[in-house]
């Protein structure tokens, strides 16, 4: 079996793959209980997801939101980020730079997010690091995808 593709999910990728299992989210869920892709994940990730799960609208009881973190953690590698962080393109919103800073830090192959500001500075991001950023579609596409069944 090949090795893991290591791999940095925004909050709203595992978010999905979480608590709406949808087709595309499940299938990256099903990929990291499986080993077929390691989520990276940092301090400032983590906190970001447990912020996130905690939101009055998912109506999650801290039981809940404990157990769904239970169900992601432990697959996932945790990844020190060095100070000062790496070098990354500028981008509009200051929270999303973390995960670019875990998917250099962490030498991920992909970074997977629905986020439109981190989708506009994919190609200076692919340019300047050897990780490209993909929709959640279009990482499912990957072949490692087609060989996990």
């Amino acid at each position: 079996m090949s090795a893991a593709v290591r791999v940095v999910l925004d909050t709203n990728v595992v978010l999905s793959a979480l608590v709406f299992r949808g087709a595309a989210a499940g299938q990256v869920r099903q990929a990291w209980q499986q080993g077929v892709v390691l989520p990276l994940a940092s301090t400032a990730t983590v906190q970001e997801l447990v912020r996130v799960l905690a939101y009055p609208k998912f109506r999650l009881s801290p039981a809940e939101q404990d157990e769904l973190l239970a169900d992601y953690l432990p697959y996932a590698e945790t990844v020190r980020i060095a100070q000062p962080p790496p070098t990354v393109p500028d981008c509009r919103d200051v929270l999303d730079v973390p995960f670019m800073h875990l998917a250099v830090a962490g030498k991920a192959q992909v970074l997977v997010t629905g986020d439109r500001d981190l989708l506009a500075i994919a190609a200076e991001f692919e340019r300047a690091y050897p990780c490209p950023i993909l929709t959640l579609d279009a990482f499912c596409k990957m072949s490692v995808f087609a060989i996990r069944e």
